[in-house]
């Protein structure tokens, strides 16, 4: 494998010490902000910026930012634009470790953001090199010094970064190393399906869907009850539910309603990797599971106000 830079206990789904590895994608968001319905067959007016991204990639920055002294990425990129994601990634506050794609170009994401109150958004997504990763992208010893290993939900929809995700979780249960795991779309939820998803995160101590998710995972419209159904299958389950806040479920029950943080919205893409990011930092500090929801919920409130998935800086 080519990185671009170097750098058996039971579970508490609650406590771990140690640095942060996410494994995941990282993307290369193209976002246009448009005011009204989009007018087909001529032009829209739009703000376009183009940013670093990838729900893996977004995590790990917004960790930092909330505080994790060590965060380490694996991530798979393309050549055209490697140097560029790593040197935002080190800006970030994360320690990359990218595998470079001798073949496939970075994955490239268009926003299309609704510019009214709701700044609503829908994706294009071209997944590039950064579905690419395989189990010959994981070693043992990426987990040294790791006490707690997040994974992009977005690996589950390609076979290879799929057989990742199962060489880690190994990995991980042989080391008592804590993992978590966030489904990251609907979308392509829905075109794994229900089933096959659950299966792949048999061992994952904490499951963080949307609102959304936990609905197509379960087959339930209620948001309370798909949280608690998904706890009799994973320890903790953090079902963020956008700008209603958060549900923390455990033994089948919702056991914390945790209340959004208000926040005006101008681009809600990346709200919930920063939700992640900064739970995952909480937990690490060794918050419970509530406080961690509420610091998750005030990242939250700060991505809703930026254009973009990533924090205004590492410090």
């Amino acid at each position: 494998m080519d990185r671009g830079v170097s750098a058996g206990a039971a579970h508490d789904p609650v406590s771990s010490p140690g640095a942060l590895l996410v494994v995941g994608d990282v993307v290369t968001d193209v976002v246009a902000r448009h005011h009204g319905p989009l007018a087909s067959g001529t032009d829209t007016a739009a703000v376009i910026r183009t940013v670093p991204g990838g729900a893996g990639a977004n995590v790990a920055c917004w960790a930092a930012y909330r505080g994790c002294a060590d965060v380490r990425l694996l991530g798979r990129v393309g050549a055209d634009a490697a140097a560029w994601h790593e040197r935002e990634l080190v800006a970030g506050g994360v320690r990359p470790l990218l595998v470079v794609d001798p073949k496939a170009p970075t994955g490239t994401v268009i926003c299309l953001v609704d510019g009214g109150a709701a700044a609503e958004r829908t994706f294009l997504t071209d997944s590039g090199a950064s579905l690419r990763l395989d189990p010959g992208d994981w070693s043992e010893d990426l987990l040294d010094g790791v006490g707690h290993l997040h994974l992009s939900g977005y690996l589950l929809f390609s076979e290879p970064s799929r057989a990742l995700v199962a060489a880690a979780l190994r990995s991980a249960r042989a080391r008592g190393v804590r993992v978590s795991l966030d489904p990251a779309s609907a979308g392509f939820l829905v075109r794994l399906g229900a089933n096959r998803f659950l299966k792949a995160v048999a061992g994952v101590d904490v499951l963080l869907p949307s609102r959304d998710e936990a609905r197509l995972l379960t087959g339930t419209a209620d948001a309370e009850r798909a949280a608690a159904e998904l706890s009799l299958r994973v320890p903790l389950v953090v079902a963020k539910q956008g700008a209603d806040g958060a549900l923390v479920a455990r033994d089948g029950a919702v056991c914390a309603r945790v209340p959004a943080e208000p926040a005006v919205a101008r681009d809600t893409t990346g709200a919930g990797d920063a939700f992640t990011g900064a739970f995952l930092a909480a937990l690490l500090r060794d918050a419970g599971p509530e406080e961690a929801a509420r610091e998750g919920c005030r990242a939250g409130g700060v991505a809703v106000g930026r254009v973009g998935g990533r924090p205004p800086s590492a410090t």
